[in-house]
């Protein structure tokens, strides 16, 4: 036995010799090279509608893809009434029910999906190629011609108070109505991002047929069809469905003022085993100069796995499971934003580790192997997250709504490869103003404030204790 542990020994000690000998040097990696897309062709039709189409993979597939500028930025103070329309939208259209439209979409494929999100709705497929035209019609169907049933508003709305009362009962969701009435305000849409029971209970067929008819119209819409598909066959279906449809109102224009920081808003949650955080802090609008070295920026501080925030209070002290940090883009304005959920007794050690880690992309220029880590990350992931035709209407779909320049994409990954160290640490003193943050803090109070007070980025801090919702 002694002698085969030696020799085991002797051949692990000499095996590193043998791969060098017999193995060259692996070469070092290549940056990643520019996303492409193949040729795509925009057009309009006389009466505003945009169309897009994108050419794209080698699977008899097509994605279809409306996209309609009338979302929760459209609804004054009935929040979420854009979600009822776009749920009631599904229910019965051009003389079809619910059942219909839905065997319709799954006899080519797919399946039929209507969502509503802040700044749009959306009415989608993804059918077998062969089905395009008929699939361009279905989503003509559902978003010019819904029938808005009656009959369905009231299972509809049950279905949405099931959400909501679900919703609230997450932290992450209390932390969030917080943080976008401290940063907009009350009258603002991005300050009213979930109704009272009793205002989602109220709504009647009436105010949804009145969203549909005043906010939907071809000059606030923009068609994608994406992956493989007949183009002169899909135009003719296009002009066929959707040419008749009124233009409409122009799409809503936006100011969006951020109130100033400094300022630390307290939501009460007696007994909560963690605390909840987010801090934000102004960023810069996409497209402009600082947008490529803010986003840089941000991965390594905390919008990537092995970002050092996450590497910090996640591997090494344990303190949360799932620390992120992200910028949020709308056409008018950008907010920069960090969420964890930490241990309740370990809140001030978590916010302090932040701080410090701001302090440090401050303060010292980051080491050329990880500034190259990053970029070099963040170029391959954008290559990974646009391999579907699903996946590049959505990244085109942002491009658009966000005003960037149509070789957006093409541009994206060499802009990332050239961001330098010296870029990034300006960024971050441009970015992460600690005189100015916004702090919302869900949890147990008693707890949390002693910590929060004893930190010195947030002695002087104004705390304010809020309800929600």
């Amino acid at each position: 036995m002694k002698r085969m542990l030696l020799a085991s020994v002797a051949l692990l000690a000499a095996t590193p010799a043998l791969a060098q000998d017999k193995f060259p040097p692996a070469p070092p990696i290549a940056d990643p090279k520019p996303f492409k897309l193949p040729a795509t062709e925009t057009y309009t039709l006389p009466n505003g509608l945009q169309v897009t189409l994108i050419p794209y993979g080698i699977a008899p597939k097509t994605v279809v893809s409306l996209r309609v500028r009338a979302g929760a930025v459209n609804e004054g103070d009935a929040v979420w009434l854009s979600e009822v329309t776009g749920a009631l939208m599904k229910e019965g259209a051009a003389g079809k029910t619910a059942s219909d439209l839905a065997a319709a979409a799954a006899g080519m494929g797919g399946q039929l999906n209507v969502s509503a999100g802040m700044q749009s709705t959306t009415v989608s497929t993804n059918v077998l190629s062969e089905y395009a035209p008929d699939a361009i019609q279905l989503l003509s169907d559902v978003a010019v011609r819904p029938t808005l049933p009656a009959s369905e508003l009231a299972r509809v709305k049950a279905n949405l108070g099931r959400q909501l009362s679900v919703a609230l009962s997450q932290p992450g969701t209390l932390a969030d109505v917080a943080l976008g009435r401290t940063v907009y305000g009350t009258s603002h849409p991005y300050g009213r991002i979930i109704p009272s029971a009793a205002q989602l209970q109220g709504y009647t067929i009436d105010q949804v047929k009145a969203f549909h008819a005043g906010q939907f119209g071809a000059k606030r819409a923009r068609l994608y069809v994406a992956g493989r598909f007949d183009t002169a066959t899909v135009k003719a279906a296009i002009e066929k469905a959707f040419a008749g449809w009124q233009a409409g109102p122009d799409p809503v224009v936006l100011q969006s003022p951020h109130q100033p920081g400094p300022k630390i808003v307290l939501v009460d949650r007696p007994g909560a085993p963690q605390a909840t955080l987010r801090l934000a802090f102004d960023a810069s609008r996409a497209g402009t100069d600082a947008d490529i070295p803010q986003r840089v920026t941000n991965a390594l501080l905390g919008g990537a796995f092995s970002s050092r925030i996450t590497t910090n209070i996640r591997e090494d002290k344990g303190y949360t499971y799932s620390p992120y940090s992200d910028v949020e883009f709308t056409p008018e304005q950008a907010l920069w934003g960090f969420q964890a959920d930490v241990t309740t007794e370990h809140t001030g050690d978590s916010l302090h580790e932040v701080f410090k880690e701001i302090r440090r992309m401050q303060t010292e220029p980051v080491p050329a192997e990880e500034a190259k880590g990053i970029r070099t990350y963040m170029a391959g992931l954008f290559a990974i997250s646009n391999s579907t035709s699903g996946s590049v209407v959505g990244t085109l779909a942002t491009r658009d709504i966000l005003g960037l320049p149509g070789d957006w994409t093409e541009r994206y990954v060499p802009a990332v490869l050239a961001v330098t160290p010296e870029q990034m640490q300006a960024s971050a003193n441009a970015s992460y103003p600690l005189g100015k943050l916004i702090l919302v803090v869900v949890g147990d109070l008693k707890t949390v404030v002693p910590q929060l007070k004893a930190q010195p980025e947030l002695a002087n801090v104004p705390m304010t204790t809020v309800t929600v919702p």
